[in-house]
């Protein structure tokens, strides 16, 4: 009995240092309005070691997955991925028009002010997975940004577009 004891407080306390390796900021969840079935959550995820984020979950959704978006051809894309990498001391940005987390069928309206818990689940090279348990602000917007300069709400005509080869666009 011992021993079992001793066994399940090293799993937790393993799980527990591995979490320390993964720093969390900026963490939100958008707002959403009653009857409405999905939100995303976006944040900022830098890990010491490379690890991959493999699952994502909250009592507030039936499902939550990690979505990727982007460009094929004309259309932009959503699918859900497996699992992303987190590559070590590089910080991976999960942001409204790339990958985020996606809360579908949601259980209740999120509305601005409140909060979300939210489980990423984490294995590492070695096959050890761990979990990091978070609770996230639900806003209009990410925290710190001005209200009224959310994504497609500015008028960006006066910036200079510039294509890939280094010339501006006409």
């Amino acid at each position: 009995m011992k021993l079992k004891l001793l066994a399940a407080t090293l799993v937790l306390a393993s799980g527990a240092l591995f979490a320390q390796t993964i720093e969390v900021t900026g963490a939100w969840v958008r707002t959403t309005v009653k009857g409405q079935q999905a939100t995303g959550a976006f944040m900022n995820i830098t890990a010491r070691e490379a690890v991959r984020l493999v699952g994502v979950s909250s009592p507030v959704a039936g499902v939550v997955e990690v979505h990727e978006m982007k460009m094929e051809g004309d259309v932009m894309k959503m699918r859900a991925v497996p699992s992303l990498d987190l590559p070590a001391g590089q910080t991976v940005q999960l942001k409204p028009g790339g990958y985020h987390v996606m809360m579908m069928d949601l259980k209740q309206a999120l509305p601005k002010g409140s909060m979300v818990p939210l489980t990423l689940v984490f294995k590492d090279a070695k096959g050890t997975e761990s979990k990091l348990e978070l609770k996230l602000p639900v806003s209009v917007v990410a925290p710190g940004s001005m209200p009224g300069m959310a994504h497609g709400m500015t008028n960006h005509s006066a910036h200079d577009v510039v294509a890939p080869q280094g010339e501006p666009k006409q």
